[in-house]
C-alpha cells in the first residue's frame, strides 16, 4: 500500500506533467495544473529537508498565479504574449540574479538550518526562479536553462530517495529540448509572419 508521500508525490507529477505539456503548446491552462503540482510538492521537500526546493515550489504558486495573469492579458493590454529572444545584458543580470540567489540561500540553510546539500538545493532554487520568470515572458532561452536545471534536478532528488521526482526530471529534461525546439520554430514563424 502506498504511504501518504507516496501518493502526493505520484499527484504532483501528475501535474506537472499536464503543466508541462500545456505550456509547451502554450495553452494558459498549463498554469493552474502547475499550481496543483506546487502545492503538492511543497510537502515532499520540507520532508526531504530541501528546504531551498520547499522555497521554490512556494515561488511556483506565486509565478503560475503571475503568469496566468499574463497570460491571460490581465498584466498587460495585450493578450497574445509572443515568444522572444533576449540580448546578452538581461542574461547578464539573470545570471547575476541567479549567483546572488544561490549563495544567499546556500548560506543561509547551511548554517541556521538541517538542510541536506543545501548549495546544490540552493543552485536549483535560485536559477529556477530565474527561469521561470523567463517562462512567463516566454523567452526562448527560459529551455536552455530548464535543460540544465533538470539534468542536474535528476541527481538532487534521486539523492533524496524522490524516485519519482526523479524520472518526472528525465521527462521535464527530454521536454525542454522539445519545449525548445517547439518554441524555436513558433519565434521563426512569427518573425516569418511579422
Amino acid at each position: 500500500m502506498l504511504s501518504i508521500p507516496e501518493i502526493i508525490e505520484i499527484l504532483a507529477v501528475i501535474f506537472n506533467l499536464i503543466y508541462l505539456v500545456l505550456l509547451v503548446k502554450e495553452n494558459i491552462w498549463c498554469w493552474p495544473n502547475g499550481i496543483l503540482a506546487s502545492i503538492l510538492s511543497i510537502y515532499l521537500f520540507v520532508d526531504a529537508k530541501l528546504y531551498s526546493e520547499a522555497i521554490l515550489y512556494g515561488f511556483y504558486i506565486v509565478i503560475g498565479v503571475y503568469g496566468w495573469l499574463v497570460w491571460a492579458g490581465v498584466l498587460s493590454s495585450n493578450k497574445s504574449i509572443r515568444i522572444k529572444t533576449w540580448r546578452i545584458k538581461p542574461h547578464l543580470f539573470a545570471l547575476a540574479a541567479g549567483i546572488i540567489g544561490l549563495l544567499g540561500l546556500g548560506y543561509f540553510f547551511n548554517t541556521q538550518t538541517d538542510a541536506d546539500k543545501p548549495y546544490y538545493d540552493a543552485f536549483s532554487t535560485s536559477f529556477s526562479f530565474v527561469a521561470s520568470f523567463m517562462e512567463a515572458h516566454k523567452v526562448l532561452s527560459a529551455w536552455i536553462y530548464w535543460i540544465v536545471l533538470n539534468v542536474f534536478s535528476i541527481w538532487l532528488y534521486y539523492s533524496k530517495n524522490l524516485s519519482i521526482y526523479s524520472a518526472l526530471m528525465v521527462i521535464y529534461a527530454i521536454a525542454s529540448v522539445w519545449g525548445y525546439i517547439e518554441w524555436k520554430k513558433k519565434l521563426r514563424n512569427q518573425s516569418n509572419n511579422g
